[in-house]
């Protein structure tokens, strides 16, 4: 059995974007050799790796099993270059970076554009999901770095502090809230859903999340409409079209130009702590140790000496 690296970066970039079409494409190779080596794998495995459907593809078992390998390899690979970067000239890393909702939206833009701004060879493919999909990935080496809420099981993993998190309503500042006692500061999950809702549109992480909860509370959790931002959330909340439950940082920013009020929610999980996790922080290169560091504020991360070696001998 031989899989040359090419097979290996070939078959992960399929796997992440669930598209031999758009793996091809990110190995740039056509998508007939893509195709090709696809099967020549399959051939030499004597089992299929993927099962083609009119929207992309899905792993087998044994293509679960080759993209978590492909990914260790890759990572060790990655790393070797990392190391040799005193001798090597051009070097570009690479880090898939998962992420849930209120990192995507309220936190990581400015600290991902401090750290890419500082370190243009090193480029992140970022996607949202929820954090339970986040640590099964980073736990079978489909992702790098994830940031989830410290509610899940992150056991086997190593993890990092990054930010806190509160979920609160908003409403017009006139809406009318039954459940809202006069003079109270928060409510409960559950007595706000008779309400109309507004929400993030497509498949967000966040309202996933929230949609879970209304199941456990018994109750039907209705959206109104569905816009692309928190900021464009908060602006139809202002116009009495419904009531929106958003990050507190997203809220405190709209309650400065908007006529909205905010109220805490009284649940335990509508507060939590946003954590980084790596499988082991030993098996990735130092670029992405050092985005760790940014990230966590842990200044020995940060100051990874191996990260600096690459980016002067790949700007020279």
């Amino acid at each position: 059995m031989r899989f040359d690296l090419s097979d290996l970066r070939l078959f992960a970039h399929i796997a992440d974007t669930g598209s031999i079409t758009k793996g091809a494409d990110r190995a740039h190779i056509a998508l007939a050799s893509a195709s090709a080596r696809v099967c020549g794998m399959e051939e030499v495995l004597g089992t299929a790796l993927l099962v083609r459907r009119r929207r992309g593809i899905e792993l087998t078992a044994a293509g679960r099993t080759l993209q978590h390998h492909a990914r260790m390899v890759l990572q060790q690979v990655a790393r070797m270059h990392d190391e040799l970067g005193a001798y090597a000239h051009g070097v570009k890393g690479h880090i898939r970076l998962l992420c849930n909702t209120a990192a995507m939206s309220e936190f990581l833009p400015e600290a991902l554009s401090a750290f890419m701004a500082a370190h243009p060879n090193i480029d992140i493919d970022l996607e949202e999901r929820l954090s339970d999909d986040i640590v099964q990935a980073i736990a079978n080496g489909a992702a790098d770095v994830g940031i989830v809420a410290d509610a899940v099981d992150t056991a086997g993993l190593e993890v990092f502090p990054f930010r806190s998190d509160r979920l609160v309503l908003v409403t017009a500042r006139d809406h009318p809230l039954p459940a809202l006692e006069p003079g109270a500061r928060s409510v409960a999950f559950a007595q706000t859903l008779d309400q109309q809702f507004v929400g993030l549109a497509g498949d967000s992480a966040l309202q996933r999340y929230l949609s879970e909860h209304a199941v456990r509370a018994g109750k039907p959790f209705h959206y109104r409409v569905r816009l692309r931002s928190f900021e464009a959330v908060c602006r139809m909340v202002e116009t009495g079209v419904g009531v929106a439950i958003v990050p507190e940082t997203a809220a405190r920013r709209c309650q400065r130009s908007m006529r909205i009020r905010r109220v805490r929610l009284s649940d335990a999980w509508a507060t939590r702590a946003l954590i980084v996790c790596v499988r082991r922080l030993d098996e990735l290169p130092s670029y992405a140790r050092q985005l760790i560091g940014e990230l966590s504020g842990d200044i020995r991360l940060r100051q990874d000496t191996a990260l600096n070696t690459v980016v002067s001998t790949s700007n020279r």
